[in-house]
């Protein structure tokens, strides 16, 4: 069973940076899209940033200059790497992949709470 695990959350005051990490386990033949969402408080679930195998990559202008999509598509991995991080950046963050196995899946990570605050 494909299974996609979450690390790297936390409280950080504004203008800190944090990364988070995804890890996809499982038989995995190829993985088409992968990236993360985020949901604050009362909204929402809305697109950060996705990259395709192809390595087209979609990110929201909000965090354009700021975030950055990486992958390690050995370890079926991928990471955030998060920058100058504003209050409105608090979010549980989520990753997100469409993959193949013996059929394709969308599957989501089990969510990683980030907080920015002084």
């Amino acid at each position: 069973q494909v299974q996609l695990v979450e690390s790297g959350g936390g409280l950080v005051q504004p203008g800190g940076s944090l990364r988070l990490s995804c890890a996809a386990s499982g038989s995995i033949f190829s993985i088409n899209v992968m990236g993360w969402y985020r949901q604050a408080p009362g909204k929402q679930r809305e697109l950060v940033e996705t990259i395709t195998l192809g390595g087209k990559i979609t990110m929201a202008d909000s965090v354009k200059g700021r975030f950055a999509i990486s992958t390690d598509t050995a370890k079926n991995t991928i990471f955030l790497r998060m920058n100058d991080l504003k209050p409105e950046d608090t979010a549980v963050y989520y990753c997100y992949m469409k993959l193949v196995t013996h059929t394709q899946l969308e599957l989501w990570g089990q969510g990683t709470l980030v907080t920015v605050s002084s």
